[in-house]
């Protein structure tokens, strides 16, 4: 285990993604990076983990199952991060990697260089992550069932954890729906992209995106009931356009960070949904405010976009700075553009 602490701090947010190491390349100019911090889940840490300067760091947990040809400098930089981090070595294996091809118009190409190796509740089963106040389930709805079931027998905290769910691409298909309807209920929030929500039903990405089509589905799925009340919240995120919320009290557009006035520092979208969550389970467990938590998460993902990969690390005076900036400073700013009332 490396970055555990024997105090045992409470668990603020726990992600089910897999951590990647990609492999990135570029047809246009012939260009290729490798040995890239990647994956679902650790894009959902580092939203979390904005949020979460030392000792609130150690809120945060994950597993990262480590291969015989896992780097020492991204182990180093892991560790950086100050997290509840379990770092599994596997030597039996290669670490799971991604080929990544990036075109014209944000286009991506993805497929796995080597065997993946999914996480499961078992495999937190005694640590405290267990006991989590949240969880990013980044899944089919079957296995988003299989989950929370297994998930609500092994807890030994009775507080019922905040489930965000984020559906996966090649499950988001008519013949699926009614099964993810039915899923809806055993979770917190569900967020998928326009293209994720759209493709359920057989919607082209352009009409998906279109925000007309956004409210109208978001509507279908918030009355077939989320959460065990039957009211909790569909945020559906929807790039350029921001992120729009269907929620108890009301309906809700926030915008992105980086207007169109901005565009030029969007280097890379990939990674910034899944930064969104993170961002978003911290607001939730920290604020319970639900359009508070998405401006978080709107924060969040704009840093994860500024640059190929993760965000950089760094200190100046005695503060943490990503990508040279100081988050709470963004997020501040961000809620007083959108005229959204700072959390006391």
């Amino acid at each position: 285990m490396t970055g555990t602490s024997t105090s045992e701090p409470q668990i603020h947010f726990v992600t089910f993604g897999m951590f990647i190491i990609d492999q990135i390349h570029f047809p246009a100019s012939g260009k290729m990076v490798d040995d890239i911090i990647g994956g679902a889940g650790t894009f959902g840490i580092i939203g979390a983990r904005l949020f979460s300067p030392p000792e609130l760091s150690k809120t945060l947990g994950w597993i990262v199952d480590a291969g015989n040809d896992f780097p020492d400098e991204i182990k180093h930089e892991l560790e950086r991060w100050d997290t509840s981090l379990i770092l599994r070595e596997t030597p039996e294996r290669k670490t799971t990697r991604g080929w990544n091809s990036y075109g014209p118009a944000d286009f991506r190409s993805f497929k796995y260089l080597t065997p993946k190796l999914r996480l499961t509740p078992d495999d937190f089963t005694n640590t405290s992550l267990i006991n989590s106040l949240s969880f990013h389930l980044i899944c089919s709805p079957d296995r988003c069932n299989d989950i929370v079931n297994s998930l609500s027998s092994l807890r030994s905290n009775s507080k019922e954890p905040v489930l965000i769910w984020e559906p996966v691409p090649d499950f988001c298909t008519p013949s699926r729906l009614p099964t993810c309807l039915e899923v809806l209920k055993v979770v917190s929030i569900v967020s998928p992209n326009a293209a994720e929500l759209g493709a359920f039903y057989r919607l082209s990405e352009s009409e998906a995106e279109k925000r007309e089509s956004i409210e109208i589905n978001s509507e279908k799925w918030y009355l077939s009931g989320i959460g065990s009340k039957g009211d909790g919240p569909i945020i559906v995120r929807a790039g350029k356009e921001g992120c729009y919320i269907r929620y108890k009290d009301g309906r809700k557009w926030l915008p992105a960070y980086f207007d169109e006035n901005h565009s030029a520092q969007v280097v890379d979208p990939t990674g910034g949904g899944n930064c969104f969550i993170g961002g978003l389970a911290i607001g939730m467990v920290r604020t319970g405010d639900v359009v508070l938590a998405a401006a978080y998460a709107t924060v969040a993902a704009s840093f994860a976009i500024e640059q190929i990969g993760m965000p950089v690390l760094s200190h100046g005076n005695g503060i943490e700075l990503w990508n040279g900036v100081e988050v709470r400073q963004r997020l501040d700013e961000y809620m007083e553009r959108v005229g959204i009332q700072q959390a006391t």
